[in-house]
């Protein structure tokens, strides 16, 4: 992610944001409000009926 987790490594040093985003099925590596974004629409009330899931919000990255 592009943060400043790690000391913003990821977005700081464009070749480890190249090589990660290499990675990603996406083609880029993820921005705060992808993570945002995926939190969102869990919190919307419509999906009640999902329960006990593991929702990954990576863009893909290792596929």
């Amino acid at each position: 992610m592009e943060t400043d987790f790690g000391g913003g490594r990821v977005r700081d040093n464009a070749e480890l944001n190249k090589q990660i985003a290499a990675n990603t099925a996406m083609g880029r590596v993820g921005l705060p409000d992808d993570v945002g974004g995926a939190i969102s629409a869990l919190l919307v009330g419509e999906t009640g009926w999902v329960t006990g899931q593991r929702i990954e919000v990576s863009g893909g990255q290792g596929i």
